[in-house]
């Protein structure tokens, strides 16, 4: 099963791992588990880290490396990804999450997320 993982998801991983719910952080840590991150989680913690709303230079500075060693694939968005999430009804308007639930949506995949709001979307959500 290939496993998206939220903005959020990454960094209590990369951090805190305990923060993680146990189902999560175990199927994060089976080798089994196909393990990808949106090419909009580096974009949303440069804007944030930059804006001084979250402390994670050193993930952004550093990206490449953590998605090596993590077996993280980088997803990349396409052409409909982008489509698709403007064409959400407006529960979120957060654009970083909007692409990261019509990826998982046009891919088929879960998503690793304590937000709530994808499950308005019907994204396969994976938390508890």
């Amino acid at each position: 099963m290939t496993y998206l993982l939220d903005t959020h998801a990454l960094l209590w991983f990369l951090r805190s791992p305990a923060s993680l719910p146990d189902k999560v952080l175990s199927l994060i840590e089976d080798s089994s588990s196909t393990l990808a991150v949106s090419l909009a989680t580096p974009w949303e913690i440069s804007i944030k880290t930059s804006a001084g709303r979250l402390d994670a230079a050193d993930i952004v500075n550093d990206f490449e490396s953590i998605m090596a060693r993590g077996r993280f694939n980088l997803l990349m968005p396409t052409l409909a990804h982008v489509v698709r999430s403007s064409r959400f009804p407006w529960y979120h308007r957060d654009p970083f999450d909007r692409l990261i639930a019509a990826q998982v949506l046009e891919l088929g995949w879960s998503l690793f997320s304590k937000d709530a709001v994808f499950d308005a979307y019907g994204v396969r959500r994976i938390w508890n």
